[in-house]
């Protein structure tokens, strides 16, 4: 079932499977392969009978630096709709809705850093534990888009839409420690411990009361599926708008360039 995975590692040990992001030498960045498995994993595991609990992480030092921003610089405009997610079922806004329809227990082992829509991946796991070293961000609007796809949604549910917004608006990052104090995560604990701590909350899961287990997380999910159906087509349509600015194509450029963006408003 997992074998045809390219940027996908899914490993199965008795009840529980580790899906890793697995591009350690791109710092596990998001392209457009790994958008596509990221929507498919959750359905293939839904369909498993031999898992019960999923432990999510990343490859290397790194849980995800998010969407690969010089693979943008090349992307024809007619590219940008397909791999914002409204047309493309490898989308975002399919990682996400299959993400929460996925009644097994997912708990994230947030490794190393986690940004844009590898931070709204983690974030939207049912238990969180992070490195303290870890910085977690939705950087979207440091290249000139909306953080549309979930990042809108789930930082205002985490941790209240005053503090996202700043967040948000000014991409700024926050290390593990800090991430848990204001309850974006659930747990932050020194590199080594993260995925010990992780693998033993995931196991706890795959062996506890099954229907109680998956049942509970599905009420819950309907508070975050709610919000979603009220923000995320919007948030993602605006972020394909985005894609067309100039200060995007700025941002990138500079990116690539290594200096800091001069925008515009166009």
């Amino acid at each position: 079932m997992y074998d045809d995975y390219q940027r996908l590692l899914v490993e199965k040990s008795g009840r529980l499977a580790t899906v890793t992001l697995n591009r350690p030498e791109q710092r596990n960045a998001v392209d457009h392969q790994m958008h596509v498995e990221l929507a498919r994993i959750w359905v293939d595991l839904a369909h498993d009978d031999d898992v019960f609990a999923v432990l999510l992480t990343g490859s290397g030092d790194f849980f995800s630096v998010g969407g690969d921003v010089k693979g943008m610089k090349d992307r024809p405009a007619g590219d940008v709709a397909k791999e914002g997610a409204v047309l493309d079922p490898g989308g975002a806004r399919r990682i996400v809705y299959n993400m929460l329809d996925l009644d097994k227990p997912v708990v994230c082992a947030i490794n190393g850093h986690a940004i844009g829509l590898a931070a709204t991946v983690a974030l939207l796991s049912d238990i969180t534990v992070a490195s303290t070293a870890a910085k977690i961000a939705d950087t979207h609007v440091k290249v000139g888009l909306v953080a549309g796809d979930g990042g809108a949604v789930i930082w205002p549910l985490l941790i209240g839409p005053s503090r996202a917004k700043e967040m948000l608006l000014r991409g700024l990052l926050v290390d593990g420690a800090e991430a848990e104090r204001i309850g974006l995560v659930n747990h932050a604990v020194p590199p080594g411990e993260v995925l010990p701590l992780a693998r033993e909350i995931a196991q706890e899961l795959a062996d506890g009361a099954t229907w109680a287990i998956r049942w509970t997380k599905l009420a819950v999910n309907k508070q975050l599926k709610q919000q979603l159906n009220l923000i995320l087509d919007t948030s993602m349509a605006l972020e394909i708008a985005t894609f067309n600015t100039e200060d995007h194509q700025e941002a990138v450029r500079a990116f690539i360039e290594k200096r800091k963006p001069e925008f515009t408003g166009r």
